[in-house]
């Protein structure tokens, strides 16, 4: 996540996507959330954002690109505002133009991405001059999505419980990845159903290995699995053939990240994906990413 101050009352931040390397489901929890088990990795697609100050105490929400986004007060951009403007009692307003480019509902970050919350919470606290050191800020994002406190992170790091406990990792990340995205819409409240993770449940988390090199790392993340992409790989065969696409071209491996439907290859030498037959037959969408270090940009 990267800020730029443009003036005292306007600044500009580009908001990363973030991949699910692994992720386990463990159990149902009683307040009806999830254990999860993932390593979360922040990577080099963003979505764009400016906000300003505003004197109406109210947010305005514009769109860049034609994307089908609701700009209401059930957007997360909106309920970060009010979360910030009911907590610290400031009596500004926030003008937010938002340029979407993380695919929707791709499995990289939520339907609106979960970084525009982090992005409104630094936008309010730097704008209004709340003094919020990235932990604090950390647990007033969680009140609105459970994944959203990783993104005051250094960009790497072991998830788990509902997402609000985490632990940085320092695992290698020179390498390559490209992430491709159907045209299909899997929504994450029926994923979760279909997991069928009662609260008897119980599952023994998968422990990553320390790493010294890429390799290493790659192949260790081989033993893991992504939880939701067992049931999708059934549903829809497309998964199947992008992973198929992934591996084909030399990919070290392929795995979907999130709920999906995104799924993303890890390269250490980038080939020409788009040249493949295959590719021409679907309609996805490509990026083509590194893994990136949030810290010391706040």
């Amino acid at each position: 996540m990267f800020v730029k101050e443009i003036t005292k009352e306007t600044i500009f931040i580009k908001a990363p996507a973030k991949v699910n390397l692994f992720l386990e489901v463990l159990n149902k929890r009683q307040d009806g959330y999830h254990n999860i088990n993932s390593l979360f990795q922040a990577v080099s697609l963003y979505d764009n954002l400016t906000f300003s100050l505003m004197e109406k105490p109210e947010i305005e929400i514009n769109l860049v690109n034609d994307v089908n986004l609701s700009t209401k007060s059930d957007n997360l951009i909106s309920k970060a505002y009010h979360l910030m403007k009911k907590t610290f009692d400031f009596k500004y307003g926030l003008k937010v133009t938002l340029e979407k480019n993380i695919p929707l509902a791709a499995g990289l970050g939520r339907r609106v991405s979960l970084t525009v919350v982090f992005c409104t919470i630094i936008a309010c606290n730097t704008l209004c001059k709340l003094g919020l050191d990235n932990k604090q800020m950390g647990r007033l994002a969680l009140s609105i999505g459970a994944d959203v406190p990783f993104f005051f992170t250094s960009g790497q790091a072991l998830v788990q419980g509902k997402g609000e406990i985490i632990r940085e990792t320092n695992y290698p990340d020179n390498y390559s990845m490209v992430l491709v995205c159907p045209e299909i819409f899997i929504s994450t409240a029926v994923s979760y159903q279909e997991l069928k993770r009662g609260l008897t449940f119980s599952k023994i988390p998968f422990n990553l290995a320390a790493c010294h090199t890429t390799e290493e790392f790659i192949s260790s993340l081989g033993l893991a699995d992504n939880d939701f992409e067992k049931i999708h790989l059934r549903t829809y065969p497309e998964l199947e053939r992008i992973k198929d696409v992934l591996l084909r071209n030399g990919a070290q491996l392929a795995r979907m990240s999130g709920s999906g439907p995104t799924i993303f290859g890890i390269f250490l030498e980038l080939p020409d994906i788009k040249d493949d037959n295959t590719v021409v037959q679907g309609n996805w969408h490509f990026d083509t990413v590194r893994p990136i270090t949030l810290y010391g940009q706040v």
